[in-house]
């Protein structure tokens, strides 16, 4: 549907435009995929899958009826399961090394996936339990995808773990960064919810560095992960950013997450900078919150675009125009101070830069100007590049260096995984991936401080 036809959207309509738009299979559909699958010896998505999670286990318990069973399989693999059940790319992943390919479509594992722990969320189920305690204790700085995926593993393990979380909600990305139609904060809260249940200790509103020092955190635990994720989206650059109507786009998703939902785009052209996922997350908020018009410019070309495929096509049938190898100027404002326009430059793709991505070039004399009434920057974001050097961390620009096998940093009681390691070479910023650094982390852990020979899990 696309939302921009209809501009007379009610402020009861805002919140109905929030709700998850992917339907639940009926329990007859999810029978009926089951026993679809093929359930390979050599699974090939198992392979595919970050996390590796036993596929083929966990859609033959669907068809046999054992679904917390099957959730149990998921979750074991991936301790964000549920939320990676809505947000990975699976078609580039699991589905996409399905071996039906071929033949006819691909197991839908994602949705078989979501039916599985959709029935552990509705029925609170526990699925796990402590380990014995081995009297050792974890710090994990950060409670998104890769802190709350060490912790799980830590405390089935028999750590005393505690989560310092800057914000109100742990859960990171998932609770307050994903748009809320695609994956629901209760969903990510149950995460957290499994993860509390284990005796982990979740400190909400505190800051390291701000709240508690780093000194007492290194002289008070025996292992430290810094799992912080990555911070604000950075300034453009350009003049006039500093307009009212100019918007940070992790600041406007998040705003959407928890009602009451704000009208300040009703009737409104945006225009968002960048073409990420959370750019994209950016413009089809902007539309479900009543925009006229949204607009995304991107200095290079559609085929350059980081975006997950099934991301763009989603924002396309939303109504987004895309305006390729445009670039900002600068912000115009009117006499109040307020957004009128931006001012762009048409862009030619040059030569490679250190990325290996041709290197966008302004076109002389190719100005124009575009109207809008809000701007929203979606160009990356920056890094807790203070907070690692208080550490004293390796890193480069901002990316911890750690080793990939036991994610050791340079300072080897402090550990990283997640945001904080991706790029330069370091991995896929991916929330599956992240979740399966936590789990490794908490495995190097225990083989550092406790003894070789992993203890069983349950």
């Amino acid at each position: 549907m696309n939302r921009m036809k209809d501009r007379s959207i009610s402020l009861t309509d805002l919140a109905s435009n929030f709700l998850e738009i992917e339907p639940d299979l009926t329990a007859k559909e999810a029978m009926d995929e089951a026993n679809r699958c093929l359930y390979c010896y050599d699974a090939p998505c198992i392979t595919a899958c970050p996390t590796s999670i036993n596929i083929p286990s966990f859609i033959k318990k669907i068809a046999s009826g054992n679904v917390k069973g099957s959730a149990k399989v998921i979750m074991d693999a991936n301790p964000v399961g549920a939320s990676c059940a809505r947000v990975c790319p699976t078609e580039e992943l699991c589905e996409g090394a399905c071996v039906l390919n071929d033949a006819s479509q691909p197991i839908m594992i994602g949705n078989l996936q979501r039916h599985a722990t959709n029935w552990a969320i509705h029925n609170n189920a526990q699925l796990f339990k402590a380990g014995a305690k081995n009297g050792k204790s974890v710090a994990i700085i950060g409670g998104g995808p890769a802190g709350l995926s060490a912790a799980r593993e830590l405390a089935r393990l028999g750590f005393d773990v505690t989560i310092f979380e800057a914000k109100e909600k742990a859960g990171g990305l998932d609770t307050h960064g994903i748009v809320s139609f695609r994956l629901p904060q209760r969903v990510s809260m149950w995460e957290v919810e499994q993860v509390e249940s284990l005796g982990v200790t979740i400190r909400p509103n505190t800051m390291v560095g701000r709240d508690i020092d780093p000194e007492e955190i290194m002289a008070q635990y025996d292992a430290v992960v810094l799992a912080v994720g990555m911070a604000s989206v950075p300034p453009i650059g350009i003049k006039g950013e500093a307009a009212k109507g100019v918007y940070d786009a992790i600041e406007l998703v998040e705003s959407t997450k928890t009602p009451p939902m704000d009208t300040h785009l009703i009737g409104k052209k945006v225009v968002i900078i960048g073409a990420g996922n959370t750019a994209i997350d950016a413009a089809t908020c902007s539309v479900r919150l009543g925009a006229a018009d949204v607009k995304m410019l991107y200095r290079r070309t559609e085929a350059e675009m980081t975006a997950y495929e099934f991301e763009y096509e989603f924002a396309k049938q939303e109504g987004v125009e895309f305006r390729w190898l445009t670039s900002p100027v600068s912000v115009l404002a009117d006499e109040d101070g307020a957004v009128k326009g931006v001012e762009c430059i048409r862009m030619e793709l040059g030569a490679a830069d250190e990325s290996g991505r041709r290197r966008p070039v302004p076109i002389e004399g190719s100005e124009f100007v575009m109207e809008a009434d809000a701007v929203v920057r979606a160009i990356g974001q920056t890094r807790y590049v203070s907070l690692i050097e208080s550490f004293g961390l390796t890193h480069r620009w901002g990316t911890v260096k750690v080793d990939l096998t036991t994610f050791q940093t340079s300072n080897p009681k402090v550990y990283a995984a997640g945001d904080v390691i991706f790029g330069d070479g370091q991995g896929d910023a991916m929330v599956v991936t992240a979740a399966e650094q936590g789990k490794q982390t908490a495995y190097s852990i225990y083989e550092q401080l406790v003894g070789s020979g992993m203890a069983q899990t349950s």
